[in-house]
């Protein structure tokens, strides 16, 4: 291991089974753009909604030509809509459970997932550990590191309610995938990019992704 590669202190990113495909990819090309390192973690169930919602696969042996693909694609669908560059990016086996992030003495800033399914969230608050997504996100937990956790369900169920309410007790942060409009959005990427902001928001990662509210009524409906 190089001296670079020692100091490497990554923010880990899971991706779960819910809806919200284009959140997870606003939300990397964000970190990546503020000079962040990231460590990927896509679940199996992810994947299946990755290929739903936008005709691409995600697979271990290829990853980075099909994080690359998935990246550049805009929320609306078209392709090669940003520049990607993975130069930040190291990714994990859902199925790892030696990987770096599983243990706590792996350096990391903190753990965004995004999104993240009722089974996810119930997976966590409970400690179930059955993939090293779960694990990554309780080890981020028992270390005290920021967890940022978007879920993505409509409507939340009494028993997600609670594990929701645990996972804020626990210390994570809660940040539910919904846009707001005050931002002028004009577009489904500002919707989307809406979210991903306030997911970085709740990490502390600088970011321009949305018009913040500057206490002046009318400045979303004001075209540029």
């Amino acid at each position: 291991m190089n001296a670079g590669e020692s100091q490497r202190a990554p923010w880990i990113v899971g991706v779960s089974g819910a809806s919200g495909t284009p959140y997870a990819a606003a939300v990397l090309r964000a970190l990546l753009d503020a000079g962040e390192s990231v460590d990927l973690v896509v679940s199996r169930a992810s994947r299946l909604t990755l290929l739903d919602e936008t005709g691409l696969s995600f697979r271990d042996a290829h990853w980075q030509s099909d994080l690359r693909e998935w990246l550049a694609r805009g929320a609306d669908g078209k392709p090669d809509t940003f520049a990607v560059d993975l130069d930040g990016v190291r990714h994990w086996s859902a199925g790892d459970l030696a990987a770096g992030p599983s243990s706590g003495s792996y350096p990391a800033k903190g753990m965004l997932i995004v999104p993240a399914s009722t089974a996810c969230v119930a997976g966590v608050a409970l400690g179930l550990s059955k993939d090293l997504l779960q694990r990554a996100a309780s080890v981020t937990l028992k270390e005290g590191r920021p967890l940022v956790v978007a879920v993505r369900e409509a409507p939340l169920g009494g028993q997600t309610l609670r594990h929701l309410v645990s996972l804020d007790d626990a210390g994570a942060a809660v940040v539910p995938a919904s846009p707001a409009f005050y931002a002028g959005a004009t577009h489904i990427q500002d919707l989307v990019d809406f979210v991903a902001g306030r997911v970085l928001d709740a990490a502390g990662v600088p970011h321009t992704l949305y018009r913040r509210w500057a206490g002046e009524l009318g400045g979303g409906s004001r075209t540029t």
